[in-house]
């Protein structure tokens, strides 16, 4: 256990101030105890793995951090033969999914490139590319803090929906294993994702080799600046700072008529049809359609030079600059477009 230790160093947006006490577990027993420690004692609790889905406040955190640096997956061949794999909430999930690609296992190749933990991926319910985890997982091993008993969770007790779950924005639990169950083909899941599709000169529904689908992702996601690179000044981010919304139809014809009076009759915002009746849209067109370009900065911070939806530390900046660029931003989107945005990332330590 040590104590003061900066935070910025954990976090893909190298933002954050000290932890209170930071104690790292190795091992899944090892954190429980740590969660267990902390609740006992009545104290704050951050649990901390990847760092790439997180805004720190420049004050940092009181009370306990667990950095989790828990390791370990098992894999056993189910009767239907798929093949699960129980994969430990530290381990780290890009690795996770070369390995699957590796092994011939298909169901999450278009989600290369992300960064974090395995562990976080049902919390945010991480999806990319036509594919998100919900789709895979089959339990959440979590430590319920309520009673401090661990349990298995079925799906359908993690409340998955586009880019959230049961777990997300609470303390209740804490994910110590995912289960995720893979379809043994050498071929990818149909692909589902327009850009996708452009990218490996096939139609939509058509199924390509794994590593071809993941080599597309990563050659995507790399000319976003959407994969960790210390050579690339742009990947210093969260990712996605914002979600696509999600609006109701009344939504969508108002968004509509706001587009047609600001950009002209023949303007369209891209937007996807949701299965229940909603309508997804999309953040980077707003947010560049309100007058905010790639490369837009303030000071020691901005938005990717590859991508709108990705703010940027451009080296020495704190939280608090970057979080007034995003509250700039969404408060441009919202007076042009009637739209508000909401963050992707979990803020720790201050409020949106």
């Amino acid at each position: 256990m040590t104590a003061g230790t900066p935070l910025a160093p954990y976090t893909t947006l190298r933002l954050g101030g000290p932890a209170e006490r930071l104690v790292t577990a190795t091992s899944e027993e090892e954190l429980v105890a740590a969660v267990r420690a902390a609740d006992a004692a009545g104290e704050p609790l951050l649990v901390l793995a990847g760092g790439s889905n997180v805004v720190i406040a420049d004050a940092g955190v009181p009370g306990t951090v667990a950095l989790v640096r828990t390791r370990g997956i098992a894999r056993e061949r189910r009767p239907d033969g798929r093949v699960e794999l129980t994969v430990q909430a530290g381990e780290d999930w890009d690795a996770i999914v070369a390995g699957a690609v590796e092994e011939g296992l298909a169901g999450i190749e278009c989600l290369s490139g992300i960064p974090g933990s395995a562990g976080a991926t049902p919390i945010q319910n991480v999806g990319a590319y036509g594919q998100e985890v919900a789709s895979t997982i089959v339990s959440v091993r979590a430590l319920d803090r309520r009673s401090g008993e661990v349990a298995e969770l079925p799906p359908e007790a993690c409340g998955f929906a586009y880019r959230t779950s049961a777990f997300k924005g609470r303390d209740t639990h804490v994910v110590l294993a995912v289960t995720f169950a893979l379809e043994p083909s050498a071929q990818s899941l149909p692909i589902r994702y327009p850009e996708l599709a452009r990218e490996l000169g096939v139609e939509l529904g058509e199924r390509v080799p794994l590593h071809e689908a993941r080599e597309a992702v990563l050659t995507l996601r790399r000319r976003k600046g959407m994969v960790v690179d210390p050579a690339d000044p742009d990947s210093v981010s969260a990712g996605s700072f914002f979600t696509n919304p999600v609006l109701a139809p009344e939504e969508v014809a108002a968004l509509e008529a706001r587009v047609a009076e600001r950009l002209g009759p023949d303007a369209r915002v891209p937007a996807w049809p949701e299965r229940d009746g909603r309508v997804k849209v999309s953040a980077a067109w707003l947010i560049e359609r309100a007058g905010f370009s790639r490369g837009y900065r303030k000071g020691r911070v901005g938005l990717s030079t590859k991508h709108t939806l990705a703010l940027v530390n451009r080296g020495g900046a704190t939280t608090a600059e970057l979080v007034a660029l995003a509250r700039e931003i969404a408060a441009g989107v919202e007076e042009a477009f009637g739209v508000a945005l909401r963050p992707e990332p979990v803020f720790v330590g201050h409020e949106w």
